[in-house]
């Protein structure tokens, strides 16, 4: 399935191709292939964060989509990517159909880079998430859908990123062997760091464990899951957004009525990407007075991921504490 989640990459003539706007990087597209630094390019800052991270003065990193006001569904790709990917030693993708245009790029550059997919790293594949949903079918569980449909990003999921950053210090080593040590310390202290937050969901969640939240979108998704928290969003509500087409009026009021009856104690709100219908359950919620907690699929400017994490964890714990 391709959704609207699916990060696009524009199909033009071949003499007009990737002329688009939309290209931000960190340190040049290409530039390593000169100073002897490895070329790694993300299709977001924040893959392109966790490489800066692992890799530190050995990485020249160019993160495609780091504007934190745009917004990922609508992104085109220009020029400057394509010569920035022909150029990469270690392309990363978010996979799961998230940024598909990365594999579009990757195939008309002709780039031999290795590439390294963030969903294949985590292993939190769909036919996982599809077998727990009929274990929990099995078991009567009302909640059995909110996990049918695979949730991709898996930038929210700590552990995951923790894995990544390991699997990247194995790549940069492995391309870059004097540094090799380097980068294995940095993804070990970058690790440690993801333990402290891990166990700050934990702590979150022997609080608040099957309390009740709503979301604009699944962003935030497995970071609910590690504070046990229970997503009662209608699933066609979600999906409906997600995938950029209409909410049926029927969906739309079931949404809306888990604030007017008081069924959620948090709305995790997509800042990036709105709609009249998220707007509506935004409205709904500041009327309900129930907490509203910003989420972000890039990261905000003067974050890193650590930081980024952080700041979610203390608005959620905020939020549910009220």
């Amino acid at each position: 399935m391709t959704s609207r989640r699916a990060l696009s990459l524009l199909a033009l003539p071949a003499a007009a191709a990737l002329a688009l706007t939309g290209c931000s990087a960190e340190g040049g597209a290409g530039a390593s292939a000169d100073d002897g630094r490895l070329a790694v390019v993300a299709s977001t800052n924040v893959y392109g964060d966790i490489a800066s991270i692992v890799g530190g003065d050995h990485v020249d990193v160019t993160s495609v989509i780091s504007d934190p006001s745009q917004d990922p569904h609508s992104f085109e790709a220009d020029a400057r990517t394509q010569l920035a990917v022909s150029k990469a030693d270690v392309v990363i993708e978010n996979g799961g159909g998230y940024d598909d245009f990365m594999q579009t790029l990757l195939d008309a550059s002709g780039s031999g880079a290795v590439v390294v997919d963030a969903v294949e790293v985590s292993g939190l594949d769909a036919d996982d998430h599809d077998h727990a949903d009929e274990t929990a079918e099995a078991e009567g569980d009302d909640h059995a859908h909110d996990h049918g449909e695979f949730n991709e990003h898996v930038f929210y999921d700590l552990a995951s990123m923790a894995t990544l950053a390991t699997t990247l210090a194995d790549e940069f080593g492995t391309a870059d062997e004097a540094n090799a040590d380097a980068y294995t310390a940095a993804a070990a202290s970058f690790g440690e760091q993801i333990a402290d937050l891990e166990a700050q969901a934990a702590s979150i969640a022997e609080a608040h464990a099957g309390e009740s939240v709503a979301y604009t979108e699944p962003v935030p998704g497995y970071l609910f899951d590690a504070m046990g928290l229970e997503n009662v969003t209608p699933e066609a509500f979600s999906e409906a957004i997600e995938e950029g087409t209409d909410v049926s009026p029927a969906v739309l009021s079931e949404t809306l009525q888990l604030f007017s009856a008081g069924s959620v104690d948090l709305l995790a709100y997509n800042e990036q990407t709105s709609s009249p219908e998220t707007e509506q359950v935004e409205q709904a919620a500041t009327a309900a007075g129930v907490a509203i907690v910003p989420v972000t699929e890039l990261l905000p400017e003067g974050d890193d991921y650590v930081s980024w994490q952080q700041s979610n964890i203390d608005a959620i714990k905020a939020a549910l504490e009220q």
